[in-house]
C-alpha cells in the first residue's frame, strides 16, 4: 500500500491541471501492480525466475512499456499536446518504476530485476533501511506487518510527503509571481 504515496505525492506536487484525479488513480494502480507477480506462485513460477516475484514486473523497461501501452487509453484525460503527453507518460512510468526502486531499499528477498530483460540479475541499493514486507495477507496483518508499516512510514512515507509538500509550496509561491 505504501507504493501509492509516490504517485499521490507527484500528483500533489504537479497539481490537478497537469495530473487529473483519474490519471492519478491510474498511477496509484500502476505503483502497486508489480506485486501482482505473486500470482505466479500458484502456477509454479519460482521466486528467483525472471517472471517470479520482484522479477520482470519490477523492471524499469516493464514500467516504460506499460506506460506506453496504456497511453492511448488515458490520453483523453490530459489532452493530446506534446507537453501533456510527455507529462502523462512520465508520470505513469515514474509511478510504476517507483515500485521496484522502493523495493530495492528493503532488507530482504532476492533483490529486484531492475535491468530485465537485459539481465536477470537482481539488485538492492547499498542502503537498505526499509524492512521487507511479509508475503501473504495473514502475515501482513500481524505484529511483523505492523513493524514493516512503521519502517515504511519512517523511511518512505514521511520523507516523500515532506518532499512533495515542499514542491507544492514552492509551486504556490512561484505561481503568485
Amino acid at each position: 500500500m505504501t507504493h501509492a504515496v509516490i504517485p499521490l505525492g507527484l500528483a500533489m506536487a504537479a497539481g490537478p491541471s497537469r495530473l487529473p484525479a483519474r490519471l492519478t488513480l491510474i498511477g496509484v494502480g500502476l505503483a502497486m501492480a508489480p506485486d501482482l507477480d505473486v500470482i505466479g506462485f500458484n502456477f509454479g513460477i519460482q521466486y528467483a525466475e525472471a517472471w517470479g516475484h520482484r522479477g520482470a514486473t519490477h523492471s524499469l523497461i516493464f514500467a516504460l512499456l506499460v506506460a506506453l501501452l496504456i497511453w492511448p487509453m488515458v490520453r483523453k484525460l490530459v489532452g493530446t499536446s506534446r507537453r501533456s503527453m510527455l507529462i502523462a507518460i512520465s508520470f505513469l512510468f515514474a509511478s510504476m518504476a517507483s515500485h521496484g526502486l522502493l523495493d530495492a531499499l528493503t532488507d530482504g528477498g532476492l533483490g529486484i530485476a531492475l535491468a530485465w530483460p537485459w539481465s536477470d540479475e537482481r539488485f538492492f541499493f547499498a542502503w537498505r533501511p526499509v524492512e521487507v514486507s511479509p508475503l501473504g495477507v495473514q502475515r501482513f496483518f500481524s505484529a511483523r506487518g505492523a513493524e514493516v508499516l512503521g519502517s515504511e512510514l519512517r523511511w518512505i512515507v514521511l520523507p516523500w510527503l515532506m518532499f512533495t509538500a515542499s514542491i507544492f509550496a514552492l509551486r504556490k509561491v512561484w505561481g503568485r509571481r
